[in-house]
């Protein structure tokens, strides 16, 4: 007897997942895969998360998260952006608030639009729940703009995910472009998920957020890219009531809580200057980029810590097993793409391994 649901057919194991395990097999390979800041979470952060389990907070706390929390990201965005945020919720990770928000919005047969290339998350978890992705081409400039979501609209289009600074390709959406896509999806009454994990690592112009542009948005985002507490799995949500309120029911079922001692920890966090670590892989960026485009063709991405070069003969599949036989860790684009064109490099790695990372590279090209 075959035990397993058939909505496990619609999804396959993470590509990324698969290279991770073929790296702890290799030996001391030059890693340009992981997606996870190369620096450690704030101390003040540490010596609060240890003090409140000393302290005892280590039980269940309130389903939406504690309040000091909810408050504190409420303002942080006030603080930033000018718009704080309404019906805040903590969660597990942004990828625990994608999937509350996935499983409370989408039914069986309900389109999604996303930029291609996507986070690998969005389109398998939509395609988990029924519903049907739809990955809208942004290639070359690897921009979502109204004129390519609008020509996927289709009766059965319930939202659009908008990620900025985005994975896998590093490229920004700022203010204008925001509301631009905002008003569009006014226009055909469609949700908006806006997944900003990577807003505070923006290196050429202020980072934007989808915030306060239309009712319809739900905000995600989270304390694993700027923190670096990736294994600690905190994010928040906020948006529509009624979204926000499905999610808080949905948590009570699945994740009960985020981790109690890490939402305490996470208060000092949303206050901590941020400057010498967005200085610091604006760096990286431009090495990583000045590294690479005189051999590859690439967009110099605006945020985040990733670049998403055009591999040779246009078979990022190939330029990939060649470069992993070399020793050099990178991702397919395929993983992140309806296209295999491309690769994914993240320059979260040390001065050194980047450039001996694209010295390889492009030995590998030539």
């Amino acid at each position: 007897m075959n035990y397993l649901a058939e909505r496990m057919s619609a999804i396959d194991a993470s590509g990324i997942r698969k290279v991770f395990a073929l790296a702890a097999k290799m030996k001391n390979p030059i890693n340009l895969s992981i997606g996870q800041p190369d620096y450690d979470v704030d101390q003040i952060c540490k010596d609060e998360a240890c003090r409140q389990i000393q302290a005892g907070f280590n039980s269940y706390t309130q389903t939406w998260g504690i309040e000091e929390l909810r408050e504190g990201v409420s303002a942080y965005y006030e603080r930033k952006f000018g718009v704080p945020l309404k019906n805040v919720m903590i969660t597990g990770g942004v990828s625990g608030g994608l999937f509350l928000a996935l499983m409370a919005t989408i039914n069986p047969g309900d389109e999604v639009i996303c930029g291609d290339p996507y986070f690998v998350m969005y389109k398998h978890l939509v395609n988990l729940l029924g519903g049907s992705s739809v990955a809208v081409d942004t290639y070359p400039d690897f921009k979502l703009t109204p004129e390519r979501v609008e020509a996927a609209i289709t009766p059965k289009t319930k939202a659009v995910i908008v990620n900025s600074p985005a994975n896998p390709t590093g490229v920004i959406l700022d203010a204008s472009e925001m509301q631009a896509l905002a008003d569009t999806a006014r226009k055909h009454n469609l949700l908006v998920i806006s997944d900003e994990i990577y807003e505070s690592l923006a290196y050429d112009a202020p980072p934007a957020t989808m915030a306060g542009r239309y009712e319809n948005t739900l905000v995600l985002n989270g304390f694993s890219k700027n923190m670096a507490m990736t294994g600690w799995r905190l994010g928040y949500a906020a948006g529509p009531e009624s979204v926000i309120q499905a999610m808080n029911t949905l948590q009570q079922y699945s994740f009960v809580c985020a981790p109690s001692f890490a939402q305490k920890a996470a208060v000092p966090a949303l206050t901590a200057d941020m400057s010498e670590k967005v200085e610091k892989y604006q760096r990286k960026r431009d090495l990583v980029y000045n590294g690479l485009k005189d051999a590859f063709t690439c967009v110099k991405p605006g945020g985040a810590f990733y670049i998403f070069p055009q591999a040779p003969d246009n078979d990022g599949d190939a330029f990939v097993k060649k470069a992993i036989e070399n020793n050099v860790l990178i991702i397919p684009g395929s993983v992140f793409s309806e296209c295999a064109s491309c690769f994914r490099i993240s320059f979260a790695a040390p001065d050194e391994v980047i450039i001996k990372g694209c010295e390889a590279l492009k030995s590998l090209a030539r």
